[in-house]
Parts: structure tokens; sequence; C-alpha cells
């Protein structure tokens, strides 16, 4: 399972931030960032969700008022939101 966040796209609400210890706050530009995540696009970030993190990444994805977080299955199907 991974999680693809659209930097772009974000507002920096950070409620991500408060339901998923991956997502950091980056107050010099007023967006969250995903700790360990390749940009494989311009301002798409993609990574790995451990298993033990898979309910908390699933939430971060659900409050993101923008829809910026999408988690995806391994068949790069959309499961959230």
């Amino acid at each position: 399972m991974k999680v693809e966040y659209d930097r772009d796209t974000c507002i920096g609400m950070f409620q991500c931030v408060d339901e998923w210890e991956d997502f950091e706050k980056n107050v010099d530009d007023g967006k969250a960032d995903l700790v360990d995540a390749e940009e494989t696009d311009d301002g798409v970030f993609v990574r790995e969700i451990p298993e033990d993190a898979e309910f908390d990444a699933k939430f971060a994805a659900r409050v993101c008022p923008v829809e910026a977080i999408r988690i995806l299955d391994d068949d790069g199907e959309q499961l959230v939101p």
C-alpha cells in the first residue's frame, strides 16, 4: 500500500499532521511534508506505508480538506477517500 501526496494541492491546514506522524509541518512554506517520500512528478510525493501505519495513513487522507492525499493499493487503485 502506498500514499500519494500532492503537495501543490495542500493548503496547510495540517490535519494530516495530527493524524499520522509521517506528515510534518513545514512552517517555512505553510504546507505539510511527507517524510521519506520520493517526488515522482512535479509536487507529487509517493512512499510505501508500513503495515502498522495503514490506519493512520488512511485517516490522514480522509481528513484532508482538499484531497491532497491518496491511498493506493498494490495495483494502483485508490482506496481513500
